[in-house]
C-alpha cells in the first residue's frame, strides 16, 4: 500500500469504530479478516496509526475544535494528527490528500483552513485543560480524582501510553526460562516480569499466534497485572474452585494450571459464547480439570443448589474498565455497556450471590480492572457491612502462606496502577468465610435470592422511589 492509501484506510478504519458498537480491537479484527489483500507490514501500518488516534481523541477534538472546524470526522482527526503529531507540513499533507487511486479525497476549502491554522502547531497548548491534556472524559474526573488524589495527573498521563505485552507461563508446561529460550527460538525477546513469579514481558510486538511456545500451550497473553489477580485466589490442588465471571477464561487458565491438573475449577459467565470460544485455550493449555458452566444471571439457580460447595469463589467482577484505558483507549468516550450508576448495584448484586457458593473457611476473591474507590474498597465495605461471616485476610498474608514473594500492596488489598507497577490498573481483595462453629447465627448473611424473594437492590430501588 502507498502512503495515501494506507491513509485512507485509517480513515475507514476510524468510521467504523465510530459507527460499531462494539471494541475498538474487535472491529479492527473484523476490519482486516475482510480485507485479506492487506499485508502484514500495512496491516500493522494501518492499526498503529488508528490506535495513536483513539489515544489522542480529546486533544485532536479539542485542536480542531479550536481550528473552528466543524467537528471531528475520522478525516479531520487524521488531517490534525498528521500536522500535530508527526509534523507534517501542508504542502506534504496536501501531496497525500490527491483524490488519486486508493488516496483520500481532496481537501474541502474549510479543511484547508484548518490545516492553515493547525500547521507548525504541536500537540500541547498552554491552553489546553488538564482533563484534555490527560485525555479524561467529563464523567470519570470526579470518581479518579477522589481514588487517585495527587497523583491523578502521573497516573492519568501514563494510561496514555500503549500497555506493554505481558505472558503468563503455563507452570504445566515450562517455567520462566525455558519458556524464555522457547520465544527465543522464534526471535522473540522476552525477560521476567517484576512482579508475577509467572509472568515473561515481550519486547514489541511479535505475532505469537503462528510461534510455537504458544501453539503448543506454553504461555498465554495475559497482563502481570491480571496474573496477580489469579495468584491472589492461590488455589490449592483439590481445590473447587469458581471462577464467576470467566469472561474469555484468562484467570480461570491461570488458577487451573496453579490446581496443577487436579480439583475442579467451574467457569461461570452469563454470555455462553465467550465460554466456548475459551474451551480452545483450555484443550491448548493441556488443562482437563475446568469445566463451563453458563448462567442465566448472577441469581442463577446453579448458585443455590451448590451453596457452601466451593474452596475459593473468584468474582472478576463487571467494571468500568479504567484500569485498562493504555491497551482499550476508545472505551475512556465509548459506552458500550451499563454505566457507572447501572455497574455499582450490579457489582453488589454478584458479589452477594457468589459469596453463597463459599463454604466455611473457604475465601471469595473480588476482583475489578478498575481504578476507582466506589467500585473497590466501597464494594468491600459495602459487603462486610451485611456479611459478618466474612473477614478480610490480607493479601500480602496470602501470598506469605504460598511462599510467592512479596506482592505490591498497600494495607489488605492488592491495587495496582500503571504509573506506580507498570501493569493495568486492578484491585483485589481476599475475603474468607469463618468457619461455622466461630460464627453466631445471628451473624450468618447467607442470602439466597431465587423466584420468588426479594432483591435488596430493587428494594432499596422501590424504598428511595
Amino acid at each position: 500500500m502507498t502512503p495515501a492509501a494506507r491513509l485512507q484506510a485509517v480513515i475507514d478504519l476510524l468510521t467504523e469504530i465510530d459507527e460499531t458498537p462494539r471494541p475498538a480491537d474487535a472491529v479492527m479484527s473484523a476490519y482486516f479478516r475482510n480485507r485479506r489483500y492487506i499485508g502484514s507490514k500495512d496491516r500493522t501500518a494501518v492499526a498503529q496509526m488508528a490506535y495513536a488516534i483513539l489515544r489522542r481523541h480529546a486533544r485532536l477534538g479539542w485542536w480542531i475544535e479550536w481550528a473552528g472546524y466543524e467537528r471531528p470526522t475520522p478525516r479531520a482527526r487524521v488531517l490534525a494528527y498528521l500536522l500535530l503529531e508527526e509534523n507534517r507540513n501542508a504542502g506534504v499533507v496536501l501531496e497525500m490528500f490527491s483524490g488519486g487511486k486508493f488516496a483520500p479525497a481532496r481537501l474541502t476549502d474549510d479543511e484547508l483552513a484548518m490545516v492553515g491554522k493547525l500547521e507548525s502547531h504541536t500537540m500541547d497548548h498552554p491552553d489546553m485543560p488538564e482533563t484534555v491534556r490527560v485525555e479524561c472524559p467529563e464523567w470519570a474526573e470526579a470518581p479518579m480524582r477522589a481514588s487517585l488524589g495527587d497523583r491523578f495527573g502521573v497516573e492519568m498521563e501514563k494510561l496514555l501510553e500503549a500497555a506493554p505485552l505481558d505472558l503468563r507461563i503455563n507452570p504445566l508446561k515450562a517455567n520462566q526460562q525455558s519458556a524464555i529460550k522457547a520465544l527465543a527460538k522464534a526471535q522473540i525477546t522476552a525477560e521476567t516480569t517484576r512482579w508475577s513469579p509467572l509472568g515473561l514481558r515481550v519486547k514489541g510486538r511479535p505475532p505469537l499466534g503462528s510461534v510455537d511456545a504458544f501453539k503448543d500451550g506454553l504461555v498465554e497473553i495475559q497482563d502481570e497485572g491480571s496474573q496477580l489477580v489469579a495468584l491472589a485466589v492461590a488455589p490449592k490442588p483439590g481445590h473447587q474452585v469458581v471462577d464467576f465471571c470467566a469472561g474469555a477464561g484468562g484467570k480461570t487458565l491461570a488458577i487451573a494450571a496453579l490446581m496443577k491438573n487436579k480439583g475442579r475449577v467451574v467457569a461461570c459467565d452469563v454470555l455462553d459464547k465467550r465460554l466456548k470460544r475459551a474451551a480452545e485455550r483450555f484443550r491448548r493449555a493441556g488443562l482437563h480439570n475446568i469445566e463451563a458452566h453458563p448462567l442465566t444471571s448472577e441469581r442463577d439457580p446453579w448458585v443455590k443448589r451448590h451453596k457452601r460447595k466451593f474452596d475459593r469463589v473468584l468474582v472478576d467482577a463487571p467494571c468500568s474498565g479504567t484500569g485498562t484505558w493504555r491497551r482499550n483507549p476508545d472505551a475512556r468516550w465509548r459506552q458500550l455497556g451499563p454505566g457507572l450508576e447501572q455497574l455499582l448495584p450490579l457489582q453488589a448484586n454478584i458479589l452477594d450471590s457468589a459469596a453463597r457458593l463459599v463454604k466455611p473457611g473457604g475465601r471469595l476473591i473480588y476482583a475489578t480492572c478498575s481504578m476507582l474507590h466506589d467500585e473497590n474498597e466501597a464494594q468491600v465495605e459495602a459487603f462486610l457491612q451485611t456479611h459478618h461471616d466474612f473477614i478480610v485476610k490480607s493479601v500480602a498474608e496470602v501470598w506469605a502462606e504460598e511462599e510467592a514473594g512479596a506482592p505490591p500492596v498497600e494495607g489488605p488489598y492488592l491495587r495496582l496502577t500503571p504509573a506506580k507497577h507498570d501493569t493495568d490498573g486492578f484491585f483485589a481483595a481476599v475475603l474468607e468465610r469463618r468457619a461455622e462453629e466461630s460464627v453466631s447465627e445471628e451473624n450468618v448473611s447467607d442470602v439466597g435470592l431465587e423466584q420468588g424473594e426479594v432483591d435488596p437492590v430493587e428494594l432499596g430501588k422501590a424504598i428511595d422511589a
